[in-house]
């Protein structure tokens, strides 16, 4: 374990040192996020750079090579899978600052290479792995098998993850910020179920997801309010797949998505949204996603950062708390 403690602290460190060359390559490239013009309070934003997820993935991927020993099939997929993504969130981002326009990929593109990439790790993980089928019942560490029910189940994780974080990323610090809780207690729950004897491919797992912790507390650094870089589709889809593809390797999903509950809401908030302009011409939101809303409502942007993080980490806290009693 003193593996995983050293890669909190050399993916910090890293981090923190390599983002103001980041910056300054992507100013240089004038890298610049476009900004949406229906959203006020935003506009003093526009040129900010972005793809400042390159940052904070390569300040993780780095120590975790590094330190890696031993057993790490389930890590090294999750971190193949976070760079897939991560790849196709950097497209997304080069044509969004390429026209100038805040789109990018067309939405059909974006989510057939999202479903290739699930549709391929979830045949891996349920003929190519001991998880197979089974998942974990929250708040036990009883599996349940899904049989071949759980190969939809997969898929419907990982393209509710991607988006689910992506959607969350719209303010300074927030994806951040929650993903940086998220994946502590995420580490702390998989050590527990483990029976905190973890074995050498979990004490992989943990490695890789407390590195992505050390590389995003670095990354905050530079993306909290007033953001001085964005992470753009880049980073927000990187740790979209990382999330999505450690909750199936592990069988945690249902627990994950306990821990997740903000990204659960700023989805919900979407598709409520959606649903109810198609259905009655009327919105539910003064705008969605959720975090808008607030904006809306004239709360300041940190406060909702602020909002976001406790309920992430009061969830978590309590997941763990009733999973470590009942285990």
């Amino acid at each position: 374990m003193i593996r995983v403690a050293l890669g909190f602290v050399l993916s910090l460190g890293l981090c923190a040192a390599l983002m103001p060359f980041v910056i300054s390559v992507l100013s240089r490239l004038k890298a610049g996020q476009p900004i949406l013009g229906y959203v006020e309070s935003h506009k003093n934003k526009s040129g900010t750079p972005t793809m400042g997820g390159t940052g904070f993935i390569m300040s993780a991927a780095l120590p975790f090579a590094f330190l890696l020993r031993g057993e790490a099939s389930t890590a090294l997929v999750c971190l193949i899978v976070a760079l897939g993504y991560g790849i196709i969130g950097l497209t997304d981002d080069y044509i969004k600052v390429k026209s100038g326009k805040n789109k990018g990929l067309s939405a059909g593109w974006k989510l057939l290479l999202q479903l290739i990439i699930a549709c391929v790790v979830s045949l891996y993980a349920f003929f190519g792995t001991p998880i197979g089928s089974k998942i974990y019942i929250p708040f036990t560490d009883m599996p349940v098998d899904l049989s071949y029910f759980a190969l939809p189940y997969y898929v419907l994780i990982f393209l509710s993850f991607t988006n689910a974080v992506n959607l969350t990323d719209g303010l300074d610090g927030l994806a951040a910020g929650v993903t940086e809780v998220f994946l502590i207690c995420f580490a702390l729950l998989v050590f527990i179920i483990s029976g905190m004897e973890p074995t050498e491919g979990q004490q992989n797992e943990l490695l890789l997801l407390i590195c992505f912790a050390g590389a995003l507390a670095g990354f905050l650094c530079y993306n909290k309010y007033p953001a001085k870089v964005f992470m753009g589709d880049t980073g927000s889809l990187s740790l979209g797949g990382l999330l999505a593809s450690m909750s199936v390797l592990t069988g945690l999903g249902l627990s994950a998505a306990l821990i997740g509950i903000m990204y659960v809401a700023s989805a919900l908030s979407v598709i409520v949204q959606v649903i109810s302009f198609k259905l009655t011409k009327k919105r539910v939101f003064l705008m969605s996603p959720l975090h808008h809303h607030f904006e809306q409502k004239g709360i300041h942007e940190n406060r909702i950062v602020a909002a976001y993080t406790s309920v992430t980490a009061a969830a978590g806290v309590l997941v763990i708390a009733i999973t470590a009693f009942f285990s």
